[in-house]
């Protein structure tokens, strides 16, 4: 499945344990979104668009309100790199 740069990086993010964080409008719909990783820090690259494409491909799931985290099958579409595996620069 092809899966851009950003929603690569944003995926990966979300599978170290960060979260969106969102605010609804008067519609109901997600109007403002926060990606933040594990540390608390924002990550930029999480546009609205962005946030959109992973929902529509149910790559990242809110339950009762709760900010927007990884599913299992955003899990599996992310590939793996070397900071996920803890072993960064070992060949």
């Amino acid at each position: 499945m092809n899966i851009s740069r950003l929603e690569q990086r944003v995926l990966h993010v979300l599978a170290q344990g960060g979260a969106i964080h969102f605010d609804r409008g008067e519609n109901g719909k997600v109007r403002d979104i926060t990606c933040f990783t594990r540390d608390g820090l924002v990550l930029a690259d999480c546009t609205l668009s962005v946030f959109d494409r992973l929902r529509k491909r149910r790559f990242i799931r809110s339950i009762a309100g709760r900010p927007y985290r990884v599913t299992r099958e955003g899990i599996v579409a992310v590939r793996a790199q070397p900071d996920n595996r803890g072993e960064a620069g070992h060949a």
